[in-house]
């Protein structure tokens, strides 16, 4: 009985009746939903948006419907194509993405990396002169505005401009010279 009905919506959609086409659309999205349900029982996340793209095929290929056929081996073969694409691309991005074991590990790593960088970077400032070095850490590092850098420090807005160019210069030349 469903498949005579889903096939007399198809036919009446393919001569252009939007009523039809929209009743199709509406059992065929509950029908798909079941379907796909069931073969996504370990990821129902995926469903919806599984659904949503085999009704956009659907829409897409329904010139391919050929009239005399059974509607529904043509809609569970369009959802099956679907899936396994689905399939495929999850499987890809699991494959890229391997989850990690012990997160704690990595970011120890991580905060230790940070330290050392850190570290680095306060060796390399201490040897440049204070008018450049006070302006890079006011505004680079700290975080504040030029002008409130030059209140600070007690020289002019071009000045801490100037020296905070000419200081991240230095600091960039020292850096392309480390082992």
């Amino acid at each position: 009985m469903m498949e005579q009905e889903l096939r007399m919506l198809m036919l009446g959609a393919l001569d252009g009746d939007e009523k039809s086409y929209r009743c199709f659309l509406q059992q065929v999205s509950s029908l798909l939903r079941a379907y796909l349900r069931r073969r996504l029982a370990r990821a129902p996340d995926e469903v919806e948006d599984l659904l949503q793209e085999t009704l956009m095929a659907i829409h897409v290929q329904r010139h391919t419907y050929r009239r005399n056929d059974p509607v529904t081996p043509w809609l569970y073969a369009i959802a099956r194509y679907k899936m396994i694409d689905c399939l495929r691309r999850r499987s890809r991005h699991e494959a890229l993405n391997d989850p990690f074991d012990d997160e704690a590990e990595w970011l120890a790593f991580f905060d230790e990396e940070a330290s050392e960088s850190k570290r680095d970077l306060g060796k390399m400032l201490d040897t440049l002169p204070a008018h450049q070095r006070l302006p890079i850490q006011h505004t680079k590092l700290e975080g504040m505005s030029v002008i409130e850098a030059a209140a600070l420090t007690g020289m002019s807005v071009a000045a801490i401009k100037v020296n905070v160019h000419r200081g991240m210069k230095a600091l960039a030349k020292m850096w392309k010279e480390e082992p």
